[in-house]
């Protein structure tokens, strides 16, 4: 069964290092509270981890 992760932009990227802006970029979160759903793998779980300080990660049942 695959999983998902449901992840939330909680801090704006203003003024942080451009590579974080552009992993929020990748990840298609593209202001606050702005919401995406992904598929739990270790290249999103990677991505998430640079940016933890600004995102809220949650389980999700699956991609709608």
């Amino acid at each position: 069964m695959t999983t998902y992760l449901q992840i939330t932009q909680v801090k704006s990227a203003i003024g942080r290092l451009p590579s974080h802006r552009g992993t929020l970029r990748a990840l298609g979160l593209k202001r606050i509270r702005h919401t995406v759903v992904h598929e739990d793998t270790p290249v999103i779980r990677g991505m998430v981890n640079k940016v933890a300080y600004l995102v809220e990660v949650r389980p999700a049942a699956k991609k709608s």
